[in-house]
């Protein structure tokens, strides 16, 4: 295992102003056996031209019709000959020693069907900004009381702070290139449950640009919601399977609800779906977020009143 490949697998579309960072991050790692796979996803900017003048043998780049950000990554994971994988989004940074301290990990395992999970913070600028915040999901957890916390308000995970030995990943399936939004939530969920459990591996850092106009994450188009139901509905189904129990419902309810509060008012009819689905998994006591003044709002008016209101006011703040 000391001298196991892994392989760095990054799917690009028009990411010229950030690719060049995020690959040069990823040589400065001290875990020496690795190979690099970029899937350029038909990028329209200078992306696959920035990408090429990297040099390094351990670089491979792979240009291919325009079929999203999933699909780019099952491509480069067929391309890939690692005995353990790292995702990572060609706008986001590791630190130097990052894969290197979660191989130390697993070279401590015995059993090796374990995934590894280590720190992140988003930064927004410079990636010395970022703040790093423990929370409940950064322990060693089994996988069901890890994707339960989750869920239930303990954090999450980006695909960047994982690494997943490849059998794992080969047993979890492919990335389900039918979704947009929180593809790789649905995905390393999966993951998750086909591994024997998760090992947090403190000091293995990533860092996640956040604030890009135009990401994905931050859509809020009718598809992007409609992804986003729908990779809640899958995880659910799995999380039922799996144990239909008091806690996983109340995990289920709670994503389900924490989408209505996300997705009110823009479509009405994925709301309705998603409250029914609340009601037939017995409820959930989540509140929805917000400000004192929101809150204030949605004690006295009801949440769904308060959010209107708070909608209002932020349209108007910005067309002045």
């Amino acid at each position: 295992m000391p001298d196991s490949l892994v392989s760095i697998l990054i799917p690009c579309y028009n990411a010229e102003d950030w690719i060049a960072e995020t690959l040069e991050s990823i040589l400065a790692q001290t875990w020496t056996q690795k190979e690099i796979i970029v899937v350029d996803d038909s990028s329209s900017d200078k992306s696959l031209e920035i990408a090429k003048s990297f040099t390094s043998p351990l670089i491979k780049i792979i240009s291919q019709e325009k079929r999203g950000a999933s699909a780019a990554r099952n491509r480069a994971f067929q391309e890939a000959q690692g005995d353990y994988i790292q995702y990572l989004d060609a706008d986001d940074l590791l630190a130097p020693d990052k894969i290197e301290l979660q191989m130390q990990v697993l070279l401590r395992e015995e059993n090796t069907n374990y995934i590894v999970a280590g720190e992140w913070a988003r930064f927004y600028s410079l990636p010395t900004e970022a703040n790093f915040i423990a929370e409940p999901v950064w322990n060693d957890l089994s996988p069901l009381d890890w994707l339960i916390c989750s869920w239930t308000g303990g954090g999450m995970m980006p695909l960047h702070a994982w690494l997943t030995p490849r059998a794992i990943a080969e047993a979890a399936g492919s990335w389900n290139d039918s979704l947009s939004l929180n593809d790789d939530g649905e995905y390393f969920f999966r993951v998750v449950l086909a591994s024997k459990g998760v090992k947090f591996c403190s000091g293995a850092k990533s860092y996640y640009r956040s604030g890009i106009s135009g990401s994905l994450s931050s859509k809020t188009s009718r598809d992007a919601f409609k992804s986003a139901f729908q990779s809640i509905q899958l995880c659910s189904n799995y999380l039922l399977a799996l144990e239909n129990s008091s806690r996983v419902r109340n995990a289920c309810a709670t994503a389900f609800q924490g989408f209505i509060y996300a997705a009110y008012p823009d479509v009405p009819d994925l709301v309705r779906d998603a409250e029914a689905k609340v009601n037939s998994l017995g409820g959930c006591n989540l509140i929805c977020g917000g400000g004192l003044l929101f809150q204030l709002f949605a004690n006295t008016l009801g949440w769904k009143l308060a959010k209107r209101i708070h909608r209002i006011a932020h349209h108007q703040k910005n067309t002045l």
